[in-house]
């Protein structure tokens, strides 16, 4: 007799993303007219950068003469995207990082849903609150004990560990999602230390490094001194080249990083060899193409775009005095909404026709808040925020 997993029973019925979906799909059709404005979902609204199109036609030109057709790729990915990579760490963060070091993969999230594979169900999982619903749900789907650790007002959205937290694996994100809070070099040396002290290591989501305008702040969790030693870090091409649509990642799972005697290195290619078949050729050279100098010169110029609508957001909520993190070095705002976030939700849609992301959402902690992001056209930034000003004063 077949059994099913029945820790998916424990999960909430539907994604977040797909209530949203639901009751704006319900209010456009009782409302035809109106115009609606989504700033809820971090999806970009730009096309990929030029030399990633050229760089993915000349490989598909590639794929269809038999002199240059490539069938199954290298088992971490092609060396000319690694040593891209490679390349990058050096110039934006001072790293350095090994080129065995380094897994292409299709993006972050799927690799941070499967490297908990990595782990036995009986560690402790630590996970900040408000969160990125990935992190919980798939230690959810496995059964692991979860212990949620509470970002607020009061902390800026940045928790640290306390003197009595206990956890094995901890999930962090900077710049965060859903909150725009960065952490600083002393704050995640303060990480660094609770999990070298503590045999423990951090799951580093970096998707959003390239948003960071301010030097003062890392790029890296591997700029902080023995990082390597209990870090992993995820990195993704969706938000800093557009390739939400196109899919490819990397994460970095450095060669010091030794639990119980096995190197998690030599784990997670073990996984990946046999569990993935690897981010396509004609993929991997558009990515290769982003870390060029002119790739990312024109990936930067995208990123000022969305900087420049998240700025407008910032500037609205500061003129009718809305508390707010994020929209500097993020392209999400996470505002205080101060009522339920999901009759803020209705509210804004109804009365403006603008679509957000409640904050609960992505936790307990997030009631009250409500995410908008810096992802659509400059025009339509413009209308949203002449909307909510209406409104509010």
């Amino acid at each position: 007799m077949a059994r099913v997993n029945k820790n998916y029973g424990l999960l909430k019925e539907n994604y977040l993303f797909s209530d949203i979906a639901k009751k704006v799909k319900k209010y456009c059709t009782e409302n035809p007219t109106n115009t609606i404005i989504r700033m809820g979902i971090g999806d970009v609204t730009l096309p990929l950068p030029l030399v990633a199109v050229k760089a993915m036609q000349d490989a598909s030109i590639e794929m269809g003469d038999k002199k240059t057709f490539k069938g199954y790729g290298d088992e971490q990915g092609y060396g000319f995207l690694q040593k891209a990579i490679q390349d990058y760490y050096i110039k934006t963060s001072n790293v350095s990082i090994d080129l065995d070091e380094i897994f292409i993969s299709d993006g972050a999230k799927s690799d941070i849903g499967n490297f908990s594979e990595l782990f036995s169900n009986d560690n402790e999982i630590v996970i900040p609150d408000p969160v990125y619903p990935v992190y919980i749900d798939s230690n959810i789907m496995l059964g692991r004990k979860i212990k949620l650790i509470n970002g607020n007002k009061e902390n800026s959205f940045l928790p640290l560990p306390s003197e009595d937290l206990k956890g094995d694996v901890i999930y962090l994100c900077s710049p965060n999602n859903p909150t725009g809070s960065v952490y600083s070099y002393e704050q995640l040396k303060i990480w660094v230390d609770y999990a070298l002290n503590n045999n423990s290591v951090i799951l580093f989501d970096s998707a959003y490094e390239a948003f960071i305008s301010d030097n003062s702040l890392p790029r890296s969790i591997f700029q902080i001194e023995n990082a390597r030693k209990c870090c992993v870090e995820f990195c993704s091409l969706s938000k800093t080249a557009g390739f939400t649509g196109t899919r490819c990642g990397y994460t970095i799972v450095p060669k010091e990083l030794i639990v119980e005697g096995i190197k998690l290195n030599n784990m997670w290619r073990r996984r990946q060899t046999t569990k993935y078949n690897g981010t396509s050729y004609i993929v991997q050279r558009g990515a290769e193409a982003i870390f060029s100098e002119e790739g990312i010169m024109q990936c930067k110029k995208n990123i000022d775009y969305y900087r420049t609508n998240a700025k407008i957001i910032s500037d609205t909520l500061d003129e009718i005095g809305i508390w707010y993190t994020g929209g500097i070095n993020s392209p999400y705002i996470w505002l205080e909404c101060g009522r339920d976030s999901w009759d803020f939700f209705d509210f804004l849609l109804e009365k403006t026709n603008v679509v957000g992301t409640p904050g609960s959402g992505f936790g307990k902690c997030g009631e009250g808040f409500f995410r908008l992001t810096a992802f659509n056209s400059y025009e339509n930034t413009c209308i949203a925020m002449e909307r909510i000003k209406k409104i509010f004063q």
